[in-house]
């Protein structure tokens, strides 16, 4: 066989691109001299962030279909066949050994393409419930790598593999020390530390959430707060922690999040499922505030996989404003419950799905 070209299809939020950087260096690592091409969506995230991580990416013009506006599908059947021929002739050019897909609107037309054009499939399905696109696809695709148990009910059983969702290398070699991050962000290392984090494109309801509890949460003097809002209510937190000094660090994004953990004794975040394998290697009590709006629901799915494992806890989006507070203290104030959940967390991780991916796409492009 010629040299082994592979690619990768997918993106729309951090959660769909890191995992795709991370198969992409598992499989540099694996497959010396492995050709990589990604596809993403023009105008998502991925057109800048995968660039920056060495790899070369094409962008299909696509949208995925709009629940809260349905008049804003009215150009999306066209916009789907364009992105499908186009996706054939980006196939075509670069013939390669098999296409993987990580979710978001890029993975089904360059998958669906191939399928038709014979090229062998592997899906990366993230969450504990999948989506329509990738139910679909499996029918055609030769491996499902899942990160949670019980997965037939979506995809023929004897297609999947359970990996693990990868994360990024920097994070599954995790050796920060608490201390460490702390003065990465500027925190008193004697303090007991939350760490609020919003994803990628920022959590407007935990965000406001926590600017109008902001005086509960620090009144016990020996709490701090680092907190990533995204960059839509950036300004605002930046205006609402000003009376509480050095005790709240505001940041937009931050892409040391191995400080950012490390530093924490307690994590609110959203459900997402990268979120959530990281997490289980930082091995860092939190509480979830699953994003009401994603597909099928499936961030409150993903979360409850772990607060069924005595792993996690819960408040529902509507809630967290009357309950943000309690929760956080409550946990904050229990060394010996934090103590279990990051015992449960740390049964839970798994450092090297990267590579467990990579190798399954090599033993695909292999037998091609």
């Amino acid at each position: 066989m010629s040299e082994m070209s592979i690619i990768i299809a997918g993106g729309g939020t951090g959660g769909h691109i890191y995992p795709a950087v991370a198969i992409g260096h598992a499989l540099q690592r694996l497959q010396p001299g492995v050709r990589l091409l990604f596809v993403g969506a023009n105008g998502k995230m991925e057109m800048e962030k995968v660039p920056k991580e060495g790899f070369e990416i094409v962008g299909l013009d696509i949208a995925g279909f709009n629940r809260s506006n349905l008049l804003k599908n009215i150009g999306l059947p066209l916009k789907l066949l364009k992105s499908r021929m186009r996706a054939k002739e980006i196939i075509r050019e670069f013939r390669p050994s098999a296409v993987v897909g990580v979710g978001g609107y890029a993975s089904f037309p360059v998958l669906n393409a191939a399928q038709a054009m014979n090229i062998p499939t592997l899906i990366q399905e993230q969450n504990s419930w999948a989506g329509k696109s990738n139910k679909i696809l499996s029918a055609k695709a030769k491996k499902v790598c899942v990160a949670y148990n019980g997965m037939e009910r979506f995809f023929p059983a004897g297609k999947i593999v359970l990996t693990g969702n990868p994360v990024r290398k920097r994070i599954a070699d995790m050796k920060v020390s608490a201390a460490e991050g702390r003065t990465a962000f500027g925190l008193q290392d004697g303090m007991r530390t939350l760490f609020v984090v919003g994803g990628s494109l920022g959590a407007r309801s935990v965000n406001e959430a926590v600017a109008a509890v902001l005086g509960d949460l620090l009144q016990d003097g020996n709490v701090q707060l680092l907190w990533q809002t995204g960059k839509p209510f950036y300004e605002e937190a930046v205006k609402a922690a000003a009376p509480y000094g050095s005790k709240v660090k505001v940041h937009e994004f931050i892409a040391e999040m191995e400080y950012a953990y490390a530093a924490a004794d307690v994590v609110v975040s959203r459900a997402g499922a990268l979120a959530i394998a990281e997490l289980c290697i930082a091995a860092k009590p939190v509480i979830f505030v699953p994003y009401p709006f994603a597909a099928e629901n499936h961030q409150e799915s993903n979360a409850m996989a772990l607060v069924n494992n005595d792993a996690a806890w819960m408040i529902k989006d509507e809630n967290v404003k009357s309950e943000l507070t309690g929760k956080v203290k409550e946990l904050m104030n229990d060394k010996g419950l934090q103590e279990r959940m990051s015992r449960s967390l740390a049964a839970m991780a798994v450092k090297d799905a990267d590579e467990q991916i990579a190798a399954e796409v090599i033993a695909i492009a292999v037998n091609n």
